[in-house]
């Protein structure tokens, strides 16, 4: 048996992005019984159970996932068609619903996004920031902008620029700490350890002459919140070890020294992460478009491209 009623998924899209019938309901506009029985109407026309209920949330099962996938992207389908045949073909309209890093939103791509917003008014953003990586699929984001190679084969990645983290420390630190000149100077110095995947990153690696040096670091604080590793850094707390995108002005203007120079850090790429296989909104993509050429325009900029940008990382 079919679904009866195409709008009937618009309970299932809501429900699992909720995780409540309650919520789906809220945002529907509908009581908490009438989705219910919505979605147990779908079900037994599917003949499958789309959710696991329990009493504090409603968990999807395998077939509801996949019906999920489907139903997201024909609603955005729908909602783009309505968007072109409404409005000048040429014009962009839409909500593109995007997640970044914390520094690098703060720092690099406010005015980039202010600037693409302008020149298309009839864009609405959602940005999620934050350090924490969300799951670009279940969190029904368009893209997110994330720094790493790719390790889920449901994306897509845009690769948006190339670079390696660079040492740095403000003035008033070296003045006070002195200038470390090699990585193994570091272990006299307080570092800040920027925390990965909830755990500090105190093993900072160099590269030169073909061989790695690899120091453990040490220091008086860690944060999981990139743009607050910065703000100490500039403070004069200690050393940071971090991707010279979000820095470049700080450099330029003397507020934070580029140390270790003659030295290589670990290359890693920063991507425009999508999901795979669903339809791909004009908005979103012209939007993914004009930030790569954003970024291929900044890493023209020393330091920002790594001494070779095509050598392997260890692993």
């Amino acid at each position: 048996m079919k679904i009866e009623n195409i709008a009937d998924l618009r309970v299932l899209v809501h429900t699992a992005r909720a995780g409540s019938l309650t919520g789906a309901a809220t945002a529907l506009g509908i009581t908490p019984a009438a989705a219910s029985a919505t979605l147990k109407r779908v079900e037994t026309q599917l003949g499958v159970r789309l959710f696991e209920r329990s009493t504090r949330a409603m968990r999807l099962t395998a077939p509801g996932q996949t019906l999920l996938n489907y139903a997201s992207r024909a609603f955005d389908l729908i909602a783009e068609g309505e968007a072109q045949v409404s409005a000048d073909r040429t014009e962009l309209i839409g909500l593109v619903r995007m997640a970044a890093p914390s520094d690098l939103a703060r720092s690099v791509l406010l005015p980039w996004l202010d600037e693409f917003v302008a020149a298309h008014p009839g864009v609405q953003l959602a940005l999620s920031v934050g350090d924490r990586v969300l799951d670009v699929v279940r969190d029904e984001l368009d893209f997110a902008v994330r720094y790493g190679t790719l390790a889920d084969s449901r994306l897509v990645a845009r690769r948006l620029a190339l670079t390696a983290p660079v040492v740095v420390a403000a003035p008033a630190y070296l003045a006070r700490r002195g200038v470390p000149l090699s990585p193994m100077d570091l272990s006299q110095h307080n570092c800040l350890a920027y925390d990965r995947a909830g755990r500090p990153h105190r093993t900072w690696r160099f590269l030169r002459q073909g061989q790695w040096t690899e120091v453990r670091v040490q220091g008086d604080r860690s944060v999981d919140d990139a743009s607050l590793a910065r703000q100490w850094a500039l403070s004069g707390a200690g050393v940071l070890l971090k991707s010279p995108l979000e820095q470049l002005p700080d450099m330029a203007e003397g507020r934070l020294v580029q140390l270790l120079q003659d030295w290589q850090t670990e290359s890693y790429p920063l991507h425009a992460l999508l999901p795979s296989g669903r339809f791909v909104p004009t908005r979103v993509r012209a939007l993914v478009d004009f930030l790569a050429l954003k970024f291929e325009d900044l890493v023209k900029t020393p330091p920002l491209i790594p001494p070779d940008a095509t050598r392997q990382t260890p692993s």
